[in-house]
């Protein structure tokens, strides 16, 4: 689960992390009565949006007077924002977060992570803040440093001054720098948190670090023991099928392509898309329905592909073990009826079951080509869809 930035600074805050005072508003006519809690001469009028990239695309604003952040206010409130890491289609703003501005004086990149690959916490610091982190990973690799460290229940210094390393602090920042790594070590270990990434992380002219901005991902797995953080949840930031999806316990990711495929098993599901891209084509969506899916999920996993209107045809391949295919098949016949398919469906089954399910397909009277294997039932779909 993602959060805002004006979210994440709070949560900063309460760990005693140094980050710029501000406010966030949901209207502009809010700004006149909240611009008082703010000291500076000039402000920072920042989009909030699930997504990176808002400064080049103009959802970052530096203003200098009172009367001119009312109008860029206004400007960018409702305005659709397209980045590098939106779709086509953009986000909207409904919200608009106000800080003072700071007077930089470095920039620097901060982030730590739950690293899978060795099953430890990874800590990535970089003098290049301000960045695109992947771009500097790709083209000076030498300017990142990771330090991966053991879960424990506090951070040792020596880790603690390896992450700081890069940023060739003095005593007074290298002070300020050790509170922040351990806040952030907290905020991970305690709230759940797959990632926090500080980008960038600024001295200013007065030698004060401050996180000039910040993002947060949650483990969605332990959301259910962060009561106070799912209430931070902003579902208009979420595609309206995925939080369907979640409904009925679905994995389902919107992608761009043009073939809905519904697999149970996450790996098979990465190899049915990955034989759609071999055929030629994109699939539209990730969807694994599980290892036992009722007949209910399944219609409603098909129902879920079925609302994406740049679906043209369907794939459904099942490996039937805990998942019997004959509950699948009857899922499918009472989806397909209800909503009166008009696109090319093609289903391979193989498993539990297999040959009632191939049995309550064929008696349906539907229009559902079935496939031999994998490779089949993808040539299959693409020449169908042509």
């Amino acid at each position: 689960m993602n959060i805002h930035e004006h979210q994440a600074k709070e949560i900063l805050k309460k760990y005693g992390a140094p980050v710029s005072n501000g406010f966030v508003i949901y209207s502009p006519s809010e700004i006149k009565s909240k611009i008082r809690q703010l000291k500076s001469k000039e402000f920072v009028l920042k989009a909030q949006i699930h997504a990176g990239g808002r400064g080049k695309a103009g959802g970052v604003k530096l203003v200098k007077k009172i009367d001119d952040l009312q109008k860029e206010a206004e400007n960018m409130f409702g305005k659709i924002l397209v980045t590098h890491q939106t779709t086509a289609e953009g986000k909207k703003i409904e919200r608009l977060y106000i800080e003072e501005a700071s007077d930089i004086s470095k920039e620097f990149y901060l982030s730590c992570l739950v690293d899978r690959a060795s099953s430890k916490i990874a800590f990535i610091s970089s003098i290049e803040g301000g960045m695109d982190i992947e771009r500097v990973a790709s083209e000076s690799p030498e300017k990142i440093i990771t330090t991966r460290i053991e879960l424990t229940e506090n951070i040792k210094d020596q880790s603690v001054n390896q992450i700081l390393k890069p940023f060739n602090l003095d005593d007074k920042q290298k002070k300020e720098g050790k509170k922040l790594i351990n806040a952030l070590y907290r905020i991970l270990i305690e709230k759940d948190a797959s990632l926090i990434e500080i980008n960038p992380l600024i001295i200013t002219k007065k030698n004060k670090i401050i996180c000039l901005d910040a993002k947060m991902n949650f483990d969605d797995n332990s959301i259910f023991r962060q009561p106070e953080i799912l209430k931070l949840r902003d579902l208009s930031e979420e595609e309206p099928a995925e939080i369907e999806a979640s409904k009925h316990d679905l994995a389902y990711i919107k992608l761009d392509g043009s073939i809905g495929c519904m697999v149970n098993g996450a790996g098979l599901a990465m190899a049915t898309m990955d034989i759609i891209k071999l055929y030629g084509e994109e699939p539209a969506n990730f969807l694994d329905v599980g290892g036992g899916a009722s007949k209910e999920q399944v219609s409603a996993a098909f129902k879920l592909i079925l609302s994406d209107k740049k679906v043209k045809g369907i794939l459904i391949n099942i490996f039937g073990g805990i998942m019997r295919c004959d509950i699948l098949a009857q899922g499918l016949v009472d989806a397909a009826k209800e909503i009166n398919l008009k696109i090319p469906l093609v289903v391979r089954l193989a498993g539990t079951n297999f040959q009632e399910g191939k049995k309550i397909l064929e008696e349906s009277n539907l229009k559902i080509l079935s496939a031999s294997d994998l490779n089949d039932a993808a040539k299959k779909i693409v020449d169908a869809i042509k």
